[in-house]
């Protein structure tokens, strides 16, 4: 009788473990989801005294809705950054088992497979620490954020907080300090430059600070005006174009003449004379 309580007792002492690790569980996961509602309201703005985002209720000054982001743009920030956004929900695990398949063989991490969703809660919810728990946490906060925003509300909070350059934070001010134009006059080169900057906004911003593109740059737009082309978002010829498009940044030719006017009311022409896709 006694051996039968012992084991009973025993039972009892998991039991109340247990359920004391499942409740431990069940508030750190409600303490995120109230974490993840806060962008249901509140806005994300770079604060630059205190080197981090902080939310405010009030849209900042630069932020735009994304209806007044060229889908140019967004597409080619899309294709280079989350190919399939509108497909995952928070986590693209295709992209995540590729990376963790590459890094195994290479013997290193080769690259990172955040989608955007989740580098929306890193930025507005979290830090940047590389250490395992915050990674967990933006995971399963990516996954929360995609039940409580729409895919496009979270691409605007994507946009209007992404650093694209030294004191360059969202598509607006990006758009104005390296074409002097609004984010729905990009065109998809203009798109291509921006996305191609994302890895590492400062580092390659250094075309625009030599007004000529890297070698690297142009490899980079290259490959996502082709990915662009391979998504429907242009034609075979519309890339070309787009290819051939001179930034409004790059220095003159060599006879000291501004080809950009010239070249533009040809491209324009050219454009609006080939059948839109479908977006």
């Amino acid at each position: 009788m006694k051996k039968l309580m012992g084991n009973l007792n025993k039972k009892s002492k998991y039991l109340i473990l247990f359920s004391f690790f499942i409740l431990i569980c069940l508030m750190f996961l409600l303490q995120l989801w109230v974490e993840v509602g806060k962008l249901a309201y509140a806005y994300p703005h770079f604060d630059v005294q205190k080197d981090e985002y902080s939310l405010q209720e009030n849209p900042p000054a630069h932020w735009v809705k994304l209806g007044q982001v060229s889908d140019l743009a967004q597409w080619a920030i899309i294709v280079s950054e989350d190919w399939a956004f509108y497909e995952h929900q928070g986590i693209d695990f295709n992209q995540l088992f590729t990376v963790i398949e590459e890094s195994w063989q290479q013997k290193k991490f080769v690259r990172g497979a955040s989608t955007i969703t989740q580098q929306v809660v890193k930025n507005a919810l979290l830090n940047s620490e590389r250490t395992l728990i915050r990674k967990i946490k933006e995971m399963i906060m990516a996954v929360m954020l995609e039940r409580r925003l729409s895919k496009e509300q979270i691409l605007e909070h994507y946009l209007n907080l992404v650093e694209l350059g030294q004191g360059v934070y969202g598509i607006s001010l990006a758009a104005k300090t390296y074409f002097q134009k609004s984010p729905a006059e990009l065109n998809a080169k203009e798109g291509a430059f921006l996305a191609m900057l994302l890895p590492s906004p400062i580092r390659y911003a250094q075309s625009f600070r030599a007004q000529k593109l890297t070698e690297f740059a142009k490899n980079q737009m290259r490959e996502i005006l082709i990915k662009m082309r391979q998504a429907g978002i242009l034609t075979e010829r519309q890339r070309q174009i787009q290819q051939r498009k001179v930034l409004s940044f790059e220095v003159l030719n060599y006879f000291g003449e501004d080809i950009l006017d010239v070249e533009k009311e040809f491209l324009d022409r050219q454009i609006e004379s080939e059948p839109k896709p479908y977006l």
